[in-house]
């Protein structure tokens, strides 16, 4: 046992550094927005390229892992993490630092499924969804803590050196996991759904590009505009040759018997909405710059309210789950979430109001990013599907950062004003308040029958 936590260990570290890479960006964006002269209607791709080739990646990964082993896996995908943090803390152009976010996304998306299957092999199948629900934790805690991270070391450093410390940390993780973890190969697991995984990707690419190219002037759609619509064309094609394999596929990316359950459909709109609200935390510090005229180090440290109530809200709210029931929990946290973000956008210059607004949402957030839906999807899946329900949670959440990374992009690109960032927020509290209702479909406790 004493060896499983020095490994639990060694796969939380490394689940946690390719989390943070998504969250850090945010206070760097306007320190590398002035070093690489970026466009402001292209700032949102250093976020958004990330996501996406994590989320290609890791069903690729997963599989790989069966048929090779998790160590060597693990290591394959620290290496191509630690060698996409080293280019993009080498680029001096924004070419050269999409390329570099792009290897270290695919790196990390191997990372978590990985994690995600040891956990599976060490574990019996009873302590097995308490160690996936703590390691899914791990990227809600990232969102919120990565930027405050962020905002301390560059009071001191360039933004350069928030890629660059990647390396080291993951050249010890690669050196221990080779020592300790464990490798099983699975020489019967030989299928892997290429088609799916290719058929993903590609619609998520198309989408994404369609998105981040979207203009203010395009909100008026004209047929006629091939080029404005081929992109979501190509992600529509996409997606339904991917739902026509994926339903007859071997080792499918994409289970669509889990749909079968009214919590699980609920559970993945919210995930997605989730994965939106992470994407505005990003923007956070960028706001504070604007309202409060403050640097971009100080603005990260304005975020400790959000940061402080997640770390209080996070235990406490895992606790008031297993006694009061998932439902309620959930429908308390996007109260919270909802009105700490309209708050956010009425806030103006008034500290009091900001830092009232950051404790709501922090606390929020500590919810939804935390272990709730995570506890759903674990409690209405078979025991051998948990570790594919945690990746298409994964998965929605990713779509829900795509989406509201670029939706952001939008609308404060086209408004050029702080105003921008507060029609977002108050959007987003809307939408929550939407999913405050819909959680009312939720069973309070649901646990599968072994």
């Amino acid at each position: 046992m004493k060896e499983n936590k020095g490994v639990i260990t060694l796969l939380f570290v490394g689940v946690l550094m390719g989390a943070l890479d998504i969250s850090i960006v945010g206070p760097a964006l306007p320190s590398i927005e002035d070093a690489l002269k970026i466009d402001g209607h292209k700032i949102g791709w250093i976020f958004s390229i990330y996501v996406l080739f994590n989320l290609t990646g890791i069903s690729l990964f997963a599989r790989l892992s069966d048929v090779y082993g998790r160590r060597k896996i693990y290591i394959l995908a620290l290496f191509i993490f630690g060698l996409g943090s080293l280019w993009v803390s080498l680029s001096n152009s924004f070419d050269t630092l999409l390329i570099g976010r792009a290897i270290q996304g695919f790196g990390a998306s191997g990372i978590f499924p990985v994690a995600s299957a040891i956990v599976g092999d060490l574990y019996p199948p009873e302590k097995r969804g308490q160690m996936l629900g703590l390691l899914g934790a791990v990227f809600g805690i990232a969102f919120l803590v990565g930027p405050f991270i962020a905002g301390v070391l560059l009071h001191f450093l360039p933004w350069n050196f928030l890629f660059i410390i990647n390396v080291p940390v993951a050249f010890i993780l690669i050196y221990y996991s080779a020592r300790t973890l464990p490798s099983i190969s699975y020489k019967n697991v030989i299928h892997i759904d290429w088609i799916g995984i290719v058929s993903l990707g590609i619609a998520l690419a198309a989408f994404t590009y369609g998105l981040n190219n979207f203009k203010a002037s395009d909100w008026v759609i004209d047929p006629a505009n091939i080029k404005m619509m081929l992109p979501f064309i190509i992600s529509i094609i996409s997606l339904i040759i991917l739902f026509s394999v994926e339903r007859h596929a071997q080792n499918p990316i994409i289970e669509f018997s889990f749909f079968k359950s009214r919590e699980i459909i609920i559970a993945g709109i919210i995930a997605v909405v989730t994965g939106l609200v992470e994407a505005c935390f990003v923007f956070i510090p960028k706001f504070v710059v604007e309202s409060f005229s403050v640097t971009p180090s100080r603005a990260s440290f304005m975020l400790l309210p959000f940061v402080l109530a997640t770390a209080i809200g996070s235990p406490v709210f895992g606790r008031l789950t297993d006694k009061y029931g998932v439902k309620k929990i959930i429908a308390i946290g996007l109260l919270f979430a909802a009105f700490g973000l309209y708050l956010l956008s009425t806030s103006g210059n008034q500290l009091f109001i900001y830092y009232l607004s950051g404790i709501l949402t922090g606390l929020g957030l500590s919810v939804l990013a935390g272990s709730s839906l995570r506890y759903i999807m674990l409690n209405n899946t078979r025991l051998q599907d948990r570790a594919t329900s945690q990746g298409m949670l994964s998965i929605l959440i990713g779509v829900g950062h795509l989406s509201g990374t670029a939706v952001i992009g939008i609308i404060t690109v086209s408004m050029l004003t702080k105003s921008g960032y507060e029609i977002m927020f108050a959007g987003v509290a809307f939408l929550l308040l939407a999913m405050f209702i819909l959680s009312f479909g939720l069973k309070n406790k649901v646990y599968y029958k072994h």
